[in-house]
């Protein structure tokens, strides 16, 4: 392989590199602009979306698992708060509706 060729190639990797690198860290920016104190993105949701809490559980990881939403607009939002102290906005949409829907019965195929 000639000097030139290997300078290409060397190029040609940390461009690459450099591009994974750049993407990686915006991706990791991106999740981490979606995470805060529970007490500040809980007072977000309600004083910018009128979001109000519907449901609540624990997931793994003694992670709790809340639904937010506003009765008024129909916006909803799924908000992760790990033991830390430190919540996440997992997922949001509208359309929210409240059911309520009974059990199948037993030996019923629904």
């Amino acid at each position: 392989m000639t000097r030139t060729a290997k300078i290409l190639h060397l190029a040609a990797l940390t461009a690459a590199a450099t591009l994974y690198i750049i993407s990686t860290s915006a991706a990791y920016a991106q999740s981490r602009a979606n995470c805060g104190p529970r007490d500040a993105v809980v007072q977000r949701l309600a004083e910018g979306y009128g979001e109000t809490r519907q449901s609540v559980g624990i997931g793994s990881n003694n992670a709790m698992v809340e639904v937010f939403a506003s009765d008024d607009t129909g916006s909803w939002t799924i908000l992760v708060t790990m033991p830390s102290g430190v919540s996440c906005l997992v997922a949001s949409g509208q359309s929210f509706e409240q059911v309520a829907e009974a059990l199948p019965a037993k030996g019923s195929d629904a």
